[in-house]
């Protein structure tokens, strides 16, 4: 009879728990939230009045910023400046570059001419092509010009080998084939490899004047600038005429290069540019 009691309990137990399952059984179904995705490159990280981007930096752009901060923490850089008539060297671009398109198969620009006169100037001036390592300098007997060329991805700096040597049709080609290589993502690292001095042309895109950051483990770095006609006084009888005029840049780590290396170095470029038949009497 004691058994009774609680064989009617039970049941009684088994009722009164059946809600408290059923309650438990939409929680137990209930998905758990999900987690936050990470915006896309390029969506908004952000909302309100001043949206934020954030894009993951390419692995070129990591590289090229810690080689520019390097430099910029180890050389000594110091920048020097001069400026350079380009009026013979546009009479003679125009009145051969018809025929050298039609006998080379590519245009005639400003940039075969100043790597020529980097080139010149180089062989004069051994420092600027030189670089410390350690406690030794290096002056290398080889011209090897480095060209800064922007890419979507970043600035690249493929090498125009024995530049010294070529004439200026080779020139214009292995800039237009190197070129094409950059802006195509076709560019190896041995075409950047070796060089021994930068030419950089900011005025392609309207720069006036810039100090640029030398591309190591090289020594200096030129400076292209956009031409402007500006008034100047003409030797003889002091007439002013509008001239095209092209500030030019040369940063230098002043460590291995003194400031009258720097100076002529620059001022060599300014003559054999203003006048390109030094370059034909070597003078």
């Amino acid at each position: 009879k004691a058994a009774a009691p609680a064989a009617r309990a039970a049941p009684a137990a088994a009722k009164a728990a059946a809600p408290a399952a059923k309650a438990a059984a939409p929680a137990a179904a209930t998905p758990a939230p999900a987690k936050p995705q990470p915006a896309a490159p390029g969506e908004p990280t952000s909302t309100g009045p001043k949206p934020e981007r954030r894009v993951k930096m390419t692995r070129l752009r990591l590289r090229v910023a810690e080689r520019l901060k390097g430099a910029q923490n180890t050389y000594a850089m110091l920048t020097t400046f001069n400026e350079v008539d380009m009026t013979s060297l546009m009479e003679m671009r125009n009145a051969y570059k018809d025929m050298f398109l039609e006998k080379h198969g590519c245009k005639l620009g400003f940039m075969s001419a100043f790597i020529k006169a980097s080139a010149y100037a180089l062989a004069e001036v051994p420092a600027v092509n030189g670089v410390i390592d350690g406690d030794e300098i290096v002056y290398r007997d080889y011209v090897d010009i480095s060209i800064a060329v922007a890419t979507p991805k970043g600035l690249v700096v493929p090498v125009l080998r024995n530049a010294g040597s070529l004439s200026f049709a080779n020139i214009e080609k292995e800039l237009a084939a190197l070129g094409k290589k950059a802006r195509d993502g076709t560019i190896s690292i041995d075409d950047m490899a070796g060089g021994t001095f930068t030419v950089s042309n900011g005025g392609v895109y309207g720069s006036l004047l810039s100090t640029p950051i030398i591309n190591p483990p090289q020594s200096a770095i030129l400076g292209m600038h956009a031409i402007n006609q500006r008034a100047m006084v003409m030797q003889p009888g002091n007439k002013i005429e509008a001239r095209p005029i092209m500030n030019l840049a040369l940063t230098y780590d002043h460590r291995l290069i003194d400031g009258r290396e720097a100076v002529m170095f620059l001022k060599r470029i300014k003559e054999v540019v203003e006048d390109p038949r030094r370059l034909l009497i070597d003078c």
